[in-house]
């Protein structure tokens, strides 16, 4: 559960989760961060140990986040309150990053990657390919008894 939790905040930038659940990641995260910062072959494999060998945010962490922070030694992340939930009426937070950390949109990703684009493509043909026949001209659907 923390690997995925701190895979999301590596991600996105943001979460928001429960105040247990972003404390007790919240430390994970900071030393990730710290470790990246190194940059070494150690690092890459420690932080890959740590987030299940999830290699696209162990690539974000060293690409983006960590030259976010250039001169920072600690307090990569924050933690802001929120309403409490309506269900069970547990305290909620959204942790997100100190400073800024510039992300690619996720539009421009898609594009780039052959597979998505292929699949998008192979939807716009199916609805284009409907054919006109498949529905029943008006009046005719339900017969009326009298």
């Amino acid at each position: 559960m923390f690997a995925t939790l701190a895979k999301s905040m590596i991600v996105n930038g943001k979460m928001v989760t429960t105040r247990a659940k972003a404390k007790a990641v919240q430390a994970d995260v900071e030393k990730m961060v710290t470790m990246a910062k190194k940059g070494d072959i150690a690092a890459r494999r420690n932080i890959l140990g740590k987030l299940d060998n999830q290699r696209e945010a162990a690539e974000i962490l060293f690409q983006k986040v960590a030259k976010a922070f250039p001169t920072k030694n600690s307090g990569f992340t924050r933690i802001i309150s929120l309403p409490r939930r309506v269900g069970d009426n547990a305290k909620m937070v959204r942790m997100e990053w100190t400073e800024k950390v510039e992300y690619e949109d996720k539009r421009s990703l898609a594009s780039q990657s052959p597979g998505k684009s292929k699949k998008a493509e192979s939807k716009k043909e199916k609805k284009a390919v409907k054919p006109a026949s498949a529905k029943a001209p008006a009046g005719q659907g339900k017969k009326i008894k009298k």
